[in-house]
């Protein structure tokens, strides 16, 4: 077998591992969320307080970041057994579920 058609079949499984890869991460992504849609998450904007007030304490609040400048903001994070609450100051920008599909299956590991 030649170099060249050595070269020729690598690209040829490397290009159809590539397409692969990318299908899978979008519909693991379009599940999660779907799933994220059908819960009661908390909404864009809420406050600290009306989140706790309608879902409980949270298993954990993690040390705030940033606040270092008018760029970066304190964030902090709110470890729910369901899902996880992004505050930006003392209102929510983002709620997640908490699930194997993202980079959030152990959110303990990281404080």
């Amino acid at each position: 077998m030649s170099k060249l058609s050595i070269s020729l079949t690598m690209i040829t499984l490397l290009a159809a591992a590539g397409v692969a890869a990318p299908a899978h991460a979008e519909d693991v992504l379009i599940n999660r969320v779907q799933q994220e849609k059908g819960m009661d998450l908390p909404a864009r904007g809420m406050s600290m307080d009306q989140v706790e007030k309608k879902y409980g304490a949270p298993q954990r609040k993690l040390t705030p970041r940033g606040g270092d400048s008018a760029k970066h903001p304190v964030i902090n994070r709110w470890d729910y057994s369901n899902f996880i609450v992004y505050f930006e100051n003392s209102h929510v920008i983002h709620a997640v579920l908490n699930t194997p599909a993202g980079n959030n299956t152990n959110p303990s590991s990281a404080n």
